[in-house]
């Protein structure tokens, strides 16, 4: 008799936790677009046909390894917004979280927002509800700021087309407002990237954490007065 069907589930959770957690080891550690199954199972000190009963490809690891570094920054962002109640405290919020999340897993952080895996696409439909973790928390703190632009706004060239209709895009918020509100999260992430990504060499920025408050500032300035 094998084993009951508890002790198998058991079981399968277990190795399938292992493979993650060497995977992870692995993409911290060659990045990417050098992650093997085989390399896990040796480490594992397995049969590579062992590894692929639990994950069937390389392609599946790199979903899984998207799903959970999607999840440890969403997890990190939700602690972080406890008890924070002001929508432009809970941007910079967000923004501080993210920073200190991507220099803590500069790996992840390149896997979910740097270059794509040559030959990999990620499937939306796993992906995207953990992707968006983040997001929701942006468009929440957007949408409840006191909409006073720190420009004109009927300089803003964008039409009701400019942009496509994401479920969780919040239906009252102004086209303005959601124009401006990407563009501020894009000076956010930019410099996230730019610090992680050593984008603009040894000595231009000196003081990244003072470089990134300014950035903060800036930013909610353009969205929020």
């Amino acid at each position: 008799m094998g084993p009951k069907p508890g002790v198998r589930a058991a079981h399968r959770a277990r190795m399938e936790r292992e493979i993650l957690a060497v995977g992870e080891r692995h993409l911290a550690r060659d990045g990417a677009a050098a992650l093997s199954l085989r390399a896990i199972a040796r480490e594992l000190g397995v049969a590579s046909s062992a590894v692929y009963r639990y994950v069937e490809s390389r392609d599946e690891l790199l979903t899984r390894l998207i799903i959970a570094a999607y999840d440890a920054l969403g997890d990190a962002v939700d602690a972080a917004l406890a008890g924070v109640e002001d929508p432009r405290e809970r941007f910079a919020v967000i923004g501080r979280t993210l920073r200190a999340w991507a220099r803590a897993h500069p790996e992840q952080f390149a896997l979910v927002y740097g270059s794509p895996v040559p030959g990999y696409a990620a499937p939306a439909e796993r992906t995207n509800e953990a992707g968006t973790r983040l997001t929701r928390h942006l468009l929440d703190a957007l949408q409840r700021m006191p909409h006073v632009p720190g420009l004109d706004v009927a300089r803003l060239d964008v039409r009701p087309d400019t942009y496509g209709e994401p479920a969780d895009l919040p239906a009252d918020l102004p086209l303005p407002a959601l124009t401006l509100g990407l563009a501020a999260w894009s000076m956010v992430m930019g410099s996230v990237t730019a610090e992680v990504f050593e984008q603009f060499g040894p000595q231009t920025v000196m003081d990244w954490e003072a470089h990134f408050e300014a950035v903060l500032v800036a930013a909610l300035a353009l969205v929020s007065g």
